[in-house]
């Protein structure tokens, strides 16, 4: 699959502001500074879709983006990071729950880690929570470029056993800077929505 146009649909904080439920969706989740903006901006083709930001906990809000007129990528804000009070941090649990359970057009949340460390206990919580939603399946193993093949192997075994995946469960290494990976996590998108798509046709 390529992404040939891409553009912020709508900004929300509560499902009021949710733009209609019309079109299947693919949500990216992971910790602050984790590399979102960038792999977001690396599978749309364009160089400041989501905004890259040097402050960690910037993204406060579900940005909903249209994608080929066909589907919506939907980033939503970022988790753990230390200095944002412990009030914002549950605001935006709830918001993301919120999001989870209302959302009929919700088909995958795509879960991030940095490949560089052990999963953090936020990680293994925010996967248990797509678990129990039926939304898990697919990990991107961020910042690849920053490891060695036989680093990766291992670290890719270690977020495996840490987020207790199955073997059904994907990881995919990517790297935003050495553009790698992404045509990988394309096609599990690609599948995703033919799925639907034929289900749709039924």
């Amino acid at each position: 699959m390529r992404i040939i146009k891409s553009d912020l649909d709508t900004v929300a904080v509560k499902p009021s502001q949710y733009p209609p439920d019309n079109m299947p969706e693919i949500a990216f989740a992971g910790r602050s500074n984790v590399g979102k903006s960038s792999l977001l901006n690396l599978l749309t083709n364009r160089k400041k879709l989501a905004r890259v930001s040097g402050s960690p906990g910037k993204t406060r809000t579900i940005n909903f983006y249209i994608v080929n007129d066909a589907f919506r990528i939907v980033d939503l804000p970022g988790y753990g990071y230390a200095k944002v009070s412990k009030s914002t941090t549950e605001n935006w649990g709830d918001m993301m729950e919120t999001y989870f359970k209302n959302r009929d057009g919700l088909r995958k949340v795509v879960q991030l880690v940095d490949i560089r460390h052990k999963p953090s206990a936020q990680d293994v919580q925010m996967y248990e929570y797509l678990r129990h939603y039926g939304l898990d399946g697919i990990v991107v193993a961020t910042k690849a470029d920053k490891v060695s093949r036989n680093e990766m192997q291992k670290n890719i075994a270690l977020i495996r056993k840490t987020l207790q995946l199955s073997k059904e469960d994907r990881v995919i290494a990517v790297s935003a800077l050495k553009k790698t990976g992404y045509e990988e996590l394309l096609c599990e998108i690609e599948k995703i929505l033919e799925e639907e798509d034929a289900v749709y046709h039924d």
